[in-house]
């Protein structure tokens, strides 16, 4: 049985623009999996160094039939091909990030892998491009994401036509 699940995409080297189409592309090659949507893009300030390029942000809405670790997987793999290289820094510049966000309604805590994505509810470039895809959006645990909206504010922001 296909379940939703919502990607966070980033970028900020490479011509990030081109990687976050290509890594839509991409998605669309994923077995047992269908990209339903994908949010408008959206540039953002860094989160860590602030000596790096403006991220490109987007959210992507996924049915798939995969479960949780193989579509991390497949994820990661796309990542390595579009030449991200993994880094002790944390928020660091990159070629491409792919996080799972949700995954339906599932709850996990796992050495890879934690869904919902534990740092979502306070990210901007998230929550926004999240909103353009699913306005009605409950968390599983019941918050809402127009509550999460509410204590986040549209800051460091800019939505691409």
């Amino acid at each position: 049985m296909s379940e939703r699940v919502y990607l966070g995409l980033g970028s900020n080297l490479s011509d990030p623009l081109g990687q976050l189409r290509a890594a839509i592309e991409a998605l669309r090659a994923i077995p047992q999996t269908t990209v339903a949507a994908v949010s408008p893009f959206y540039i953002s300030d860094p989160l860590g160094p602030p000596d790096q390029p403006r991220y490109v942000n987007a959210v992507a809405a996924l049915d798939t039939d995969l479960a949780p670790l193989a579509l991390l997987d497949a994820l990661q793999a796309i990542e390595l091909e579009q030449g991200r290289v993994r880094k002790d820094e944390r928020w660091g510049p990159r070629t491409l990030d792919l996080d799972i966000l949700l995954f339906g309604e599932r709850q996990l805590d796992e050495p890879r892998l934690t869904v919902p994505h534990y740092h979502m509810h306070a990210r901007a470039f998230v929550l926004y491009p999240l909103a353009d895809l699913a306005p009605q959006l409950r968390l599983p645990g019941g918050r809402s994401l127009s509550e999460l909206l509410a204590d986040c504010p549209f800051t460091g922001l800019e939505r691409l036509s």
